[in-house]
């Protein structure tokens, strides 16, 4: 471990103990999913948008039925679509939405997913992806089951933030908690079929732009968060 993680481990170890120290006089009680419309996932992101639209004839991944009782506990709901260009070319998007995010309940990341299938799953590294709002954190798998090879960028939202799993998922968790307030969260998980990882992760990228280009203002920010201008 660097010193720089290292850091920041023992800074969110400091956050943790301090938050359990908050608890015992007050525990988080107001639901931020209780503060604003409702999240309906089918009619906030269109069938239709930019050069893409609906293909009705393939569907992504599809879970064993023990992980899908599971993802249901965690879940409100959970949209999944395949999309085409005019070029022919395929984006498989997936959303899960859960209401309430905390140490009980909290996202369910793809690693986990995609290795229940019997995937193989290699970390491709976290990214930032440039678009017209700022710079949006991501980060990369490979998936590879058999004669599939898949490449998947994915981010979460926890509140009002668009963040990478782990150590900033945990910070966002404990500034809301912090606050008396149970924050929601989202998954966005965006992949293709290719052996071309370097092309399959253009591709996603053009798609998620044309996305946040193609839903209203509040959808883009309930998508993917206030997210920060881009780093130069």
């Amino acid at each position: 471990m660097n010193r720089s993680r290292m850091s920041v481990s023992v800074l969110l170890a400091a956050l943790m103990l301090s938050a359990s120290a908050l608890s015992r006089h007050f525990t988080p009680s107001v639901k931020l999913a209780d503060q604003g419309p409702r999240v309906n996932l089918a009619t906030m992101v269109p069938e239709q948008f930019g050069e893409w639209r609906l293909d009705p004839h393939v569907v992504p991944l599809q879970v064993d039925p023990a992980t899908q009782a599971k993802l249901d506990k965690i879940y409100n709901q959970t949209l999944a679509r395949t999309y085409i260009n005019r070029d022919g070319e395929r984006v498989m998007l997936s959303l899960a939405y859960g209401g309430e995010q905390s140490d009980r309940l909290q996202l369910h990341k793809p690693e986990v997913c995609y290795g229940a299938q019997g995937f193989d799953v290699a970390n491709r590294g976290d990214a930032e992806l440039n678009l017209a709002r700022g710079a949006l954190p991501v980060k990369r798998l490979y998936a590879v089951s058999g004669a599939r090879h898949e490449p998947i960028t994915y981010w979460i939202t926890v509140g009002d933030r668009a963040i990478r799993p782990g150590v900033q998922q945990k910070l966002q968790q404990l500034r809301y908690g912090l606050g008396g307030t149970v924050p929601d969260g989202m998954l966005v998980r965006v992949s293709s079929i290719s052996t071309d990882e370097a092309a399959a992760f253009a591709l996603q990228q053009r798609f998620i732009a044309d996305l946040l280009r193609g839903v209203t203002l509040p959808t883009q920010v309930r998508l993917a968060g206030n997210f920060p201008p881009p780093t130069l």
